[in-house]
């Protein structure tokens, strides 16, 4: 806005003194040349007068040499010519004037003076450079003070871009001062009040889902165990809706629980840290392979090497579950879940991509959405999976997207930024840019989108550490 304020006012400006300054400069440029040429003219008449003087006397020597004389004075020339013509011109660099002898006597010819215009067009130039400097003083001071305006015109504009970008980033209170003109103040206030209304509802949603969640996990932890308790007196008729009891319990568990990270997300503050996307995706796969085993499914991490990638601590591991909880479910038994790494075009990129059905275009942009669950997907399932992925994700600055795999099924595809920091020496303590940062529990807390499956949980015996396969 400030810079179209002032190149408004100086294109007008601009405009305004082009308008003055060229005529003027025309202007003064004719004058001078006719003042000379009259100059000329008036001189041109006295040496006519001194040679007419000669010639009555018959002295055409004396004529020659007051011509002569005239001519060096000037720097010019001075010469007969026939006729009375009387004229006055400048032709380029020379301006030239006819004069009579002698007006009452015709027949006795004209002289032609000619001298050069160097001084004439000297002056002028100069005028026009001392015109040229003076528009230009005057278009610097209107430039100077059209940018002073259009700042102190724009502050107000400025200050309420500054509170709405506040308050889409979330960096801050979101309060912009009302100043300048009656409209602006208006809008400021109007802008404050929109604000603090919209903070205090997005606060009471979070407070609500963060409280309602804790409140929930009690009684719902209290229900599967009195659900359990039951299942010796239960007859073995009722034992098949005592385990869907008991399902739909560990389903609200899981519901619960996302809710609540959701919630965690949106108020989270840390900042993120050098995460290696390759290391992580090989211990997820380590650990996931156990339960992926009773399915007859297999799940493989290649990478092309490290990949150091922004993130929160956890945040990968949690994104990764999801993806490989839903991966699993639509993996068709003898089938492997791939789990790859690598930078592309200063990105990097992790991969999940399963062999089942898949969905169509259109689904898989919607699975993204918060409680949205495939057509005809089996009971059981929150829908909150993929979309506690993406807002993990966007958290973290990354981007998720969901393509056809080949031949079928489909590739979940996660985009970060590449970490940019030099990473610590080999002698400091362990940087998490080289390792993959662990919870404190080994199992994941997988968050199924179409259906319930059970967390998978370690071997017992302690496995070695997880080794990537590196792919070149």
């Amino acid at each position: 806005m400030t810079r179209r304020l002032v190149l408004t006012h100086s294109a007008l400006v601009l405009m305004v003194l082009a308008a003055l300054a060229i005529p003027l400069g025309y202007l003064y440029q004719r004058s001078e040349q006719q003042q000379a040429l009259r100059q000329l003219e008036r001189e041109a008449e006295v040496v006519a007068a001194y040679i007419d003087a000669e010639l009555d006397e018959d002295d055409q020597e004396g004529a020659d040499e007051i011509a002569a004389s005239a001519a060096r004075r000037w720097r010019g020339t001075v010469s007969f010519a026939a006729g009375p013509a009387r004229s006055l011109a400048i032709d380029g660099d020379v301006m030239t004037a006819y004069v009579p002898i002698n007006p009452g006597r015709p027949d006795d010819g004209s002289i032609r003076v000619s001298v050069p215009a160097d001084p004439v067009i000297d002056q002028v130039h100069q005028f026009w450079a001392l015109l040229a400097a003076a528009s230009v003083a005057v278009l610097a001071l209107s430039v100077a003070v059209a940018y002073a305006l259009a700042r102190w015109i724009s502050k107000p504009v400025r200050v309420l871009e500054h509170a709405t970008r506040r308050l889409a980033d979330d960096s801050g209170p979101a309060v912009a001062q009302p100043a300048g003109p009656p409209e602006l103040r208006r809008l400021a206030d109007t802008f404050n009040r929109t604000a603090a209304r919209l903070h205090s509802v997005l606060e009471a949603r979070g407070t609500f889902v963060e409280h309602a969640s804790h409140q929930l996990k009690s009684p719902l932890a209290a229900l599967r165990l009195r659900l359990e308790n039951l299942e010796p007196d239960v007859a073995p008729a009722g034992a098949a809706n005592l385990d869907a009891a008991l399902a739909e319990t560990e389903r609200l568990d899981k519901l619960v629980n996302t809710l609540l990270d959701l919630t965690l997300i949106e108020r989270r503050e840390e900042e993120p840290s050098a995460v290696d996307l390759a290391a992580e995706a090989a211990e997820r796969a380590a650990v996931w392979e156990p339960l992926a085993r009773e399915k007859n499914v297999r799940v493989e991490a290649t990478a092309t090497g490290p990949v150091p990638v922004p993130a929160a601590a956890g945040s990968i591991e949690q994104i990764l579950d999801n993806l490989i909880s839903n991966a699993l479910r639509a993996a068709p038994p003898g089938t492997v879940i791939r789990l790859e790494t690598s930078t592309v075009d200063g990105r990097a990129e992790l991969h999940v991509i399963d062999s089942g059905q898949g969905l169509p275009a259109d689904q898989r942009e919607r699975a993204l959405e918060p409680f949205w669950r495939a057509p005809g997907a089996p009971k059981g399932g929150s829908g909150l999976g993929l979309a506690l992925v993406r807002k993990l994700a966007e958290a973290d600055g990354a981007h998720v997207r969901l393509d056809a795999a080949d031949p079928s099924g489909i590739d979940a595809v996660v985009t970060f930024d590449v970490w940019r920091e030099r990473p610590p020496s080999p002698s400091h303590s362990p940087s998490p840019a080289l390792a993959p940062s662990r919870s404190p529990a080994p199992a994941p807390s997988p968050w199924p989108s179409p259906s319930p499956s059970p967390s998978p949980s370690p071997s017992p015996s302690p496995s070695p550490s997880p080794e990537i396969e590196w792919r070149n």
